[in-house]
């Protein structure tokens, strides 16, 4: 598929066929895929946490997951797949306190922003892209904040990694489109400033 068709055919997919798993050449090439992504001085400061069993499946909604989301999620939780990204912010701080970096601490207000989030972020839209190219549909979700204590505690994930979402992965099944949707994509006049924001 040509690149500008993944981009364009990428959109969120909430309803995936459950007797239909992936196969691991696919799983693999998320991943990898994923570890292409830019990082701050090559920091690589990211984790993926990949569920693909029923039990892993069960326990991930059952702790991730509150009770008032049960609706939107009936389909999701058909997803044969979830990745779950996650980004330690102590890879970055580590790294740029390294000699070839200049930086003699740990200071954390020298970043503007978290790039630690943002590479992780990064390396999510290319499983998202791959799954694509695939022949997939995937969604980008969020974990509840009040959930990640039990979510991190369940599977084991070291204190220093923060899920920045969760990624379902699967074989399409007809799904109803986002109401979102009807807002309509701003147009490049709307969002594009050429040499000045006016």
């Amino acid at each position: 598929m040509e690149f500008s068709d993944v981009v364009r055919r990428r959109r969120m997919v909430r309803n995936y066929d459950p007797d239909r798993p992936i196969p691991p050449d696919i799983v693999e090439r998320l991943l990898s895929n994923a570890i292409h992504a830019p990082s701050a001085g090559f920091s690589q400061g990211w984790g993926f946490l990949v569920l693909q069993t029923p039990t892993e499946l069960e326990e991930f909604w059952a702790v991730s997951t509150p009770k008032s989301w049960n609706s939107w999620l009936t389909n999701m939780r058909h997803a044969p797949l979830i990745i779950i990204p996650l980004s330690n912010k102590s890879a970055y701080l580590d790294r740029y306190a390294e000699p070839d970096k200049g930086w003699t601490d740990r200071d954390e207000a020298r970043w503007p922003v978290p790039y630690w989030h943002i590479d992780t972020g990064m390396a999510s839209l290319l499983m998202l892209l791959t799954a694509v190219d695939e022949g997939l549909g995937a969604c980008f979700f969020g974990i509840p904040p009040e959930n990640i204590p039990a979510f991190k505690d369940h599977f084991g994930v070291p204190p220093e990694f923060v899920p920045i979402g969760a990624i379902s992965v699967g074989y399409r099944r007809a799904d109803h489109k986002s109401k979102s949707l009807k807002r309509g994509r701003r147009t490049l006049d709307e969002v594009v400033h050429y040499g000045r924001w006016r």
